[in-house]
């Protein structure tokens, strides 16, 4: 079954719940940073945070905040799984976009392919890894709720099947005109994503990339590169198959001679 999230940002309130829960999770190590005078921390996703809970304060006489939940997109058609020359990432069924360490050979394409600029690099190891949320990929495949989703104490996420996630968004547009814009963000960019949002103030205020077509990054791939590469290849095969024929006719005259 296709799964989904709905993150519903107006409900958020930064607690950091789900932060806490990813990383207790996945066993990952507790870590303090110096917030600088913003209390986004980390600063940014990296590879001891799969999640992260990002402060956007909005300059104005209220000094509002809104709080952005961050995670893989888990597209689709993931523009990192296409671009892995060993399918060391992958798509499951489920709708996660899983990693296996075992099988990467460490050339970081994945780290460029993406659009969201998810996966990240333990550069602090000698024997490094590309690091993302799973989707909790081990708990969905048990029947339950993704870690992040069943810590949230005000029910920011809504997990389910996709069909069912997406008309979900769309149903609370439309009863609520005054409270949400009119956008679900994930539901076209890069072909679609199984983590969609819904926001009372315009994405591109919250930092959300906006320039993101809305085709499949793989179809875009290979239409604008990987097939021109394979006729090149096809060219080259001939040219070299040519030159062995024509070796080949010319030692077999020699030894005729």
């Amino acid at each position: 079954m296709a799964n989904g999230v709905l993150v519903d940002i107006t409900k958020c309130i930064g607690c950091r719940s789900c932060q806490i829960a990813c990383k207790a999770w996945h066993s990952l190590d507790a870590s303090y940073n110096l917030m600088n005078g913003n209390l986004t921390m980390p600063k940014e996703l990296n590879d001891n945070n799969y999640t992260l809970i990002e402060f956007k304060e909005n300059k104005t006489s209220n000094r509002a905040w809104k709080f952005i939940k961050k995670q893989c997109f888990h597209c689709k058609e993931p523009a990192c799984a296409s671009a892995c020359p060993v399918g060391a990432l992958r798509k499951m069924k489920n709708s996660s976009v899983i990693y296996d360490q075992w099988l990467c050979i460490g050339c970081r394409y994945c780290m460029i392919a993406c659009p969201f600029n998810i996966p990240k690099y333990e550069w602090n190891t000698t024997n490094p890894w590309i690091r993302k949320c799973d989707f909790c990929d081990d708990r969905i495949d048990d029947g339950l709720e993704p870690a992040c989703v069943k810590a949230c104490p005000m029910k920011v996420m809504y997990f389910g099947d996709y069909k069912n996630i997406v008309k979900e968004a769309k149903r609370r547009i439309k009863n609520n005109p005054d409270k949400y814009i009119n956008y679900i963000y994930g539901e076209k960019e890069a072909g679609g994503t199984s983590w969609i949002y819904i926001s009372d103030k315009p994405f591109e205020e919250l930092g959300f990339k906006m320039n993101i077509p809305k085709k499949s990054y793989p179809l875009i791939t290979w239409k604008n590169s990987l097939s021109k590469i394979l006729w090149e290849e096809a060219g080259l095969l001939a040219i070299l198959g040519s030159l062995l024929y024509l070796r080949t006719r010319k030692d077999k005259k020699g030894d005729k001679n």
